[in-house]
C-alpha cells in the first residue's frame, strides 16, 4: 500500500487556510440564516469613519456609549472623601467601617507618592478613630430615631385598635 505524497509545509498551510475560509464563510452564512445578526445595535446605521486614524477610537466610543467619566485621581479622591461619611453610614459594624477607612487612606497615601496628574491632591488621609467615633454617633442617633418612630407607630396602631374595639361594642 503506497502512502499518498505529503504536501510540503507551505502547500499544507495554504490548503488549511483555504478550508478555514470556507468554514468561516459557512459559519457566517448559517448565523445569517438563523437571524443571529438581526437587531444588533447600530444595524442599518452608517459606520462613522473619521479622516484620521485614532488607535484609541474604541476606548473613546466606549466612554461615550457607557457615559464613563474619567477624572484625575485627585478629583476622584476629593469626591470620594466628600461622600465617605454617607458610604460609611451604610455599614453595620465597626470592622467594616475601619476596613473602608483603611482602604481609602491607602489610596490617598499612594496617590500622594505618584506623579500628579491633573489638579493637586489636597485630600488628606482620615483619622480612623475620629471617623469611627463620628460614625458611631451618627449610627446611635439613627437607631434612636428609628426606635422613636417605631414607638410612635405602635402607639398609633394601639389607639386605632382601641377605637375599633369601642366601635364594635356599640354596633
Amino acid at each position: 500500500m503506497a502512502d499518498a505524497p505529503r504536501p510540503d509545509g507551505k502547500g499544507a498551510a495554504a490548503a488549511r487556510i483555504a478550508q478555514q475560509h470556507t468554514w468561516v464563510d459557512l459559519q457566517v452564512q448559517q448565523a445569517i440564516e438563523r437571524g443571529d445578526f438581526d437587531d444588533l445595535p447600530g444595524a442599518g446605521k452608517p459606520i462613522q469613519l473619521d479622516d484620521t486614524h485614532d488607535p484609541n477610537w474604541w476606548v473613546k466610543k466606549l466612554i461615550e456609549r457607557e457615559n464613563v467619566a474619567i477624572v484625575p485621581v485627585s478629583v476622584a479622591l476629593r469626591r470620594e472623601d466628600a461622600e465617605l461619611d454617607e458610604r460609611l453610614d451604610r455599614h453595620h459594624t465597626e470592622a467594616d467601617v475601619r476596613r473602608e477607612l483603611k482602604y481609602f487612606n491607602e489610596r490617598v497615601v499612594a496617590a500622594r507618592y505618584r506623579l500628579p496628574e491633573g489638579p493637586p491632591l489636597i485630600t488628606m488621609p482620615r483619622d480612623v478613630d475620629a471617623t469611627v467615633a463620628a460614625w458611631a454617633e451618627r449610627r446611635a442617633a439613627r437607631l434612636a430615631e428609628q426606635r422613636e418612630r417605631a414607638a410612635e407607630l405602635r402607639a398609633e396602631r394601639e389607639s386605632q385598635r382601641r377605637r375599633r374595639r369601642w366601635f364594635r361594642r356599640t354596633a
